[in-house]
């Protein structure tokens, strides 16, 4: 082929979004397909792979509720809006509903695998053909004593209204055999799902016991068939612009989620049964189908089994670290930031440094004010204890709640209400923007002056996520990133405007452009001959604006290696496009969430004259243009070591928990002969910044040569 007719093929990949990027929806369901792969993994635990096929049917649930639900709003309102990839909303459709009907399929087909295997190790869900009598018995008791009393089975005619099924519902239909009647029993949401039996470690399915005592629910001569049914409504909440009183409208709203549009259902009744057609018809739903599931709807409720007493069956307990350097200052967090910039590395090292930091910023009666962003955080929040507190204590404290914070609006309503009632000033941030950014501000009188020490997180102010999700907390007493904070909070607080920081870099301002300005950058230092390179980590790479720039910068022979946990529109590896680009996605014991960047600036990666940032935001249109977010640049040499050199090697080094996407634009495994685990190197080595005094140069030097080597064999492989 001339070179004539590669640029002119060229030309015509641009031309086509489909040919420059993969589906958002459909990458959504790869990615849920790679966390339903880990039920299967023989080297984890198996109450942990029961965790992850649980994993993996919540997550489908939530894509349901949100993104297949938006679609098919798009389709019902005859709105014309194309994907990225140049796909009607009823394309999309098309594509996604068999891939659904395919995921769900998988999800019961491991469901039973798992049970097989849990039965060997004693765990077992019994099936009614298989209870004796004394289980019959204890049964008998349990579902009259524990079940019967939380029921009310109703009798309906056929012609009459169906009753109301909330979202997530789950039903028992029983239909008669004169066809005129329909016995109808919800399952109220907070009974289990699994029984556990007096025989330890066996349990049966709540279903089965509906199933079982029937009669007692509804007359057993009219039973024709009973089965169980499983709604999914539209859970997206609509904002209006002109909401008063947001938490008002906000409790309405959450209240109209429960009575969305039906949009999915789950039965297990066969297909073709008559009562399956009765019950769509019923709903009032577009749909034309229930999904079939043979064996259980909601797989989700396994889950409970993890509660079981069988340590031997779910991951070894780590030790999560505190670091060094706080110690060295004797618990003074105040000293050992000023001291040095420090970032911790959820979750192996604790949460309790950011609850802490803020339990002692309270109780510190040189602390003059606290500001605080949350967007989600736990039912029993030890940080807004901690808010409540330093309020209590006369301390000026400023929080900017999210309410928008997806199915957390109601905790975050309840924590709004009661630091308020402590004497809080709660602020809800912005109706047509969500305030992602993850920041915390504390002001405090040192002899004459103010003082102020600054939180940036890439994660949320969640204790018991923080035990799973792995974040960076930076710490800092930094003038000039203090400073910028203290803008960011009149700005959310609504005194100042938008405008361009010292150090911060925020969106819906202008962190999309500098995040294209050093993409330009990398591109000009390739032409010039200079190593040009770029590592990127984040939760999702959609805007096709970067993405586009991305496949610029490979073309010009920009290096660039991308580790993407969920949702990527890229295509990488892709000749004459994208050959220089890799993408790879990190599965495992604990969810990758934090967000770092990484340009060579003019040298090869890794190298202590890069451009390093972490930040709250994914490299989405939400994130740039509808939410708040922060990046914040890492110059202190200790955490910028530890963060690129460290952190973004050692993922970059993963083969263990590696996906990585081919130009065919398929997930594989990765295959590489050198074993390494990026969580397990974690547990078992202590951060850079945290170390403190107990820090050498040489132990420095001799990590670094030692992830480097794990680097450059992945790349010979």
């Amino acid at each position: 082929m001339s070179q004539k007719q590669t640029l002119n093929n060229l030309d015509q990949l641009f031309d086509r979004p489909e040919q420059r990027f993969i589906n958002r929806e459909l990458s959504w369901l790869a990615f849920n397909q790679r966390v339903l792969e880990e039920s299967t993994r023989s080297d984890y635990p198996l109450l942990e792979r029961v965790r992850f096929l649980s994993i993996s049917a919540s997550n489908l649930d939530e894509f349901l509720m949100v993104r297949y639900a938006g679609l098919k709003a798009q389709v019902h309102n005859q709105l014309s809006k194309t994907s990225d990839d140049g796909l009607t909303a009823s394309q999309q459709l098309e594509v996604l509903e068999p891939a659904i009907s395919e995921l769900i399929h998988l999800q019961q087909q491991y469901w039973t695998r798992l049970q097989t295997q849990l039965a060997h190790e004693n765990i077992t869900i019994a099936e009614p053909k298989s209870w004796t009598k004394s289980q019959i018995r204890f049964l008998k008791n349990y579902f009259t004593t524990n079940i019967f009393p939380a029921l009310s089975p109703i009798t309906i005619q056929a012609d009459h209204h169906f009753p109301f099924i909330p979202n997530l519902g789950i039903a028992a239909i029983a239909s008669m055999k004169h066809h005129s009647q329909y016995g109808v029993v919800l399952l109220p949401q907070n009974l289990e799902r699994l029984i556990l039996l007096e025989e330890e470690n066996t349990l049966v399915l709540l279903d089965d016991v509906l199933d079982y005592f029937k009669e007692q629910l509804f007359d057993s001569s009219s039973i024709d068939t009973m089965g169980i049914i499983r709604i999914i409504r539209d859970s997206e909440l609509a904002i209006e612009d002109d909401a008063s009183d947001l938490i008002r409208h906000f409790e309405a709203a959450v209240r109209k989620r429960r009575r969305g549009k039906v949009i999915f259902i789950e039965s297990t009744f066969p297909e073709d049964s008559a009562i399956v057609h009765d019950i769509i018809t019923k709903l009032s739903t577009d749909i034309n189908k229930c999904q079939h599931v043979p064996y259980m709807v909601g797989l989700a409720s396994i889950n409970q089994l993890c509660k079981l007493h069988k340590p031997e069956l779910l991951f070894t307990p780590y030790h999560e670290r505190f670091p060094e350097r706080i110690n060295d200052y004797e618990g003074d967090y105040f000293a050992a930031i000023a001291a040095k910039d420090i970032v911790i590395h959820h979750p192996y090292e604790t949460f309790d440094v950011v609850v802490n930091f803020l339990q002692t910023a309270a109780r510190d009666e040189h602390v003059v004010s606290i500001k605080q962003t949350l967007y989600r955080t736990s039912n029993d929040s030890p940080i807004v204890k901690a808010l409540i507190e330093a309020a209590q204590h006369g301390k000026s404290v400023t929080v900017v709640v999210e309410l928008k914070a997806r199915f957390d609006e109601e905790s975050n309503i309840r924590w709004a209400r009661d630091l308020e009632a402590a004497g809080a000033q709660v602020v809800f941030g912005f109706v047509d923007l969500k305030t992602h950014a993850k920041a915390s501000l504390v002001i405090r009188k040192e002899g004459n002056n103010l003082v102020s020490y600054a939180h940036f997180g890439t994660g949320n102010y969640h204790p018991i996520t923080a035990r799973t999700y792995v974040d960076l907390s930076f710490f800092t007493c930094d003038p000039t990133l203090c400073s910028d904070a203290a803008l960011l909070f009149n700005y959310l607080t609504g005194v100042g405007k938008k405008k361009s920081y010292s150090a911060l870099i925020t969106s819906p301002n202008d962190l999309k452009e500098r995040l294209l300005t050093h993409i330009d950058q990398e591109i000009n230092f390739a032409k010039k001959g200079k190593p040009a390179n770029l590592w990127a980590k984040m939760n999702a790479l959609v805007d096709p604006t970067i993405i586009d720039a991305l496949y610029r910068a490979s073309q010009a022979g920009v290096q660039i290696d991308l580790i993407v946990r969920g949702v990527c529109s890229l295509k990488p590896g892709i000749i004459g496009l994208s050959e220089n680009i890799r993408v790879r996605s990190i599965i495992g014991r604990f969810l990758e969430h934090a967000r770092i960047f990484c340009f060579g600036n003019g040298h090869r990666l890794p190298s202590n004259r890069a451009k390093l940032y972490i930040s709250s935001a994914d490299w989405m249109p939400r994130n740039f243009d509808s939410r708040v977010e922060v990046m914040v640049p890492i110059t202190n040499a200790t955490v910028h070591e530890q963060i690129m050199g460290q952190i973004l090697v050692a993922n970059l080094a993963d083969s263990e928990q590696s996906w990585i996407l081919n130009q065919e634009c398929i997930y594989l495994r990765n295959n590489a002969n050198t074993k390494f685990n990026t969580h397990r190197y974690f547990i078992d080595n202590p951060s850079l910044s945290g170390r403190g005094k107990a820090l050498s140069k040489l132990e420095l030097k001799r990590q670094r040569e030692t992830m480097f080597k794990l680097i450059d064999t992945q790349k010979e492989q």
